[in-house]
C-alpha cells in the first residue's frame, strides 16, 4: 500500500476484535509517530501503551471524573454513564494515549508543539492502517483534565492529545464522501 492509498482508504474504526495484538506492530506504530516534523527537533510527543489491567486504572480515572460532573451521581442514570464511561478504555485491546511534552525552550511556540504531535498521531494512524489494524483516535473532555494529564505523570504544562483504541477489525469502511479539493484551495499567484 503506497502513502496515498493508506490517506484515501484509512478510517476510524470503532468496532474492534478482542485479539492480542503484537508487541512489535505497537512499537512500530509508535516508532512512526517519532518521525513526524516537529520545529527545532524538540520531540514533544510521549506515549502510553495501556493492554490488560492497565486499562481499568485509566477507567477508574474516567469514572471519578464523569462522577464529579454529575448532578446526582447516585441515580441510576448517572451510575449507567459513570459505568458506561470507566469502560471506554476496554473498546479495544491496545488503547494508545499520547500526550504533548512542551519543550521551555525560549524560540520554542506551544502550538508548533501540539501541531507535531497531531502529526505523530496522523503518522500512527496510517501506519496501523498499513500493518492492517483498525484505530480510531478519541478525545473529548476527559482527555484534557487534570486526573487524567497526572496519571500519564505529565508536567503541568503538558497535556493529552489522543486516545488511540487499537486492535483488527472485520468491519468494512463506508465509501466517504469529500469536498473536492479544489473547492477548498485558493491559488495566489500575483
Amino acid at each position: 500500500m503506497n502513502v496515498h492509498e493508506a490517506i484515501q482508504t484509512r478510517r476510524s474504526k470503532a468496532l474492534i476484535e478482542d485479539k492480542a495484538v503484537p508487541k512489535e506492530l505497537i512499537e512500530q506504530i509508535i516508532e512512526a509517530g517519532t518521525y513526524a516534523p516537529n520545529h527545532h527537533r524538540t520531540e514533544p510527543w510521549r506515549f502510553f501503551v495501556l493492554t490488560g489491567e492497565g486499562r481499568n486504572q485509566l477507567g477508574e480515572v474516567f469514572g471519578e471524573i464523569i462522577a464529579e460532573r454529575q448532578d446526582d451521581p447516585d441515580s441510576e442514570e448517572s451510575k449507567k454513564k459513570i459505568e458506561r464511561v470507566k469502560n471506554n478504555p476496554l473498546r479495544s485491546p491496545v488503547m494508545i494515549a499520547v500526550g504533548v511534552e512542551p519543550s521551555d525552550l525560549k524560540n520554542v511556540i506551544l502550538k508548533e508543539e501540539f501541531a507535531a504531535v497531531n502529526a505523530a498521531v496522523q503518522n500512527m494512524l496510517l501506519t496501523a492502517h498499513a500493518l492492517g489494524l483498525g484505530a480510531i483516535w478519541r478525545t473529548g473532555s476527559i482527555c484534557y483534565d487534570p486526573r487524567v494529564t497526572k496519571f500519564f505523570g505529565l508536567s503541568e504544562q503538558g497535556e493529552m492529545t489522543a486516545f488511540i483504541y487499537l486492535g483488527y477489525s472485520d468491519m468494512e469502511p463506508a465509501p466517504l464522501q469529500k469536498t473536492d479539493a479544489k473547492e477548498l484551495t485558493t491559488w495566489i499567484n500575483k
